[in-house]
């Protein structure tokens, strides 16, 4: 049974719970089993918040994220939270636009300036959560992409589906790159 537990944290009003909530309908759409859970500060927009999805083939027992095996972090104040709890030997996406400090790690590090390509490439730091969803299925292939992309499709407003769309192309070519030239 394959079973990867995922968090994705950054400040609130970044949009993790949707990218969490997106991911776990993702895999759904695959035919996995996924469960999603999340929590943030009680500053709730600009606190640090986290998303948790632990995608399965099997049953899941236990809908909290242990060790995760994927880790994003899209704010320095949340990466210093909540870095300490990746699994040795698992993968560490750093949002480079937001987090400087990046602890020590056994692990695959990417450093993608996340929020910076989604401003360049669809106009809008707004769809950063976006971006940085088509770079962790890029890199990991957690998910399929079209299932990501339909997944995005059905849970954003109508009049922003396009823009959402150039968000999610571009993650997928930015995690293109990085696989080109290799993480740390």
């Amino acid at each position: 049974m394959t079973k990867t537990e995922v968090r994705l944290s950054g400040f609130g009003g970044q949009g993790l719970i949707t990218a969490g909530i997106i991911l776990a309908e993702a895999a759904i759409l695959d035919g996995k089993n996924a469960v999603q859970s999340q929590s943030y500060g009680p500053e709730a927009r600009g606190g640090a918040s986290k998303a948790e999805v632990i995608i399965s083939d099997g049953d899941i027992d236990y809908p909290k994220v242990g060790e995760a095996d994927l880790f994003l972090a899209m704010s320095q104040q949340a990466c210093d939270k909540y870095a300490s709890s990746i699994r040795a030997g698992g993968v560490f996406v750093v949002d480079t636009d937001h987090v400087q400090k990046v602890p020590a790690f056994t692990g695959q590090i990417y450093r993608v300036p996340i929020t910076k390509i989604a401003v360049e490439q669809a106009g809008k730091d707004l769809v950063a959560n976006i971006v940085a969803l088509g770079v962790i299925v890029g890199l990991t292939g957690l998910v399929s992409r079209e299932a990501l992309e339909t997944a995005v499709l059905d849970r954003v407003p109508p009049k922003t589906k396009d823009l959402n769309k150039k968000a999610l192309a571009a993650g997928f070519a930015a995690a293109e790159g990085l696989l080109h030239q290799g993480g740390e």
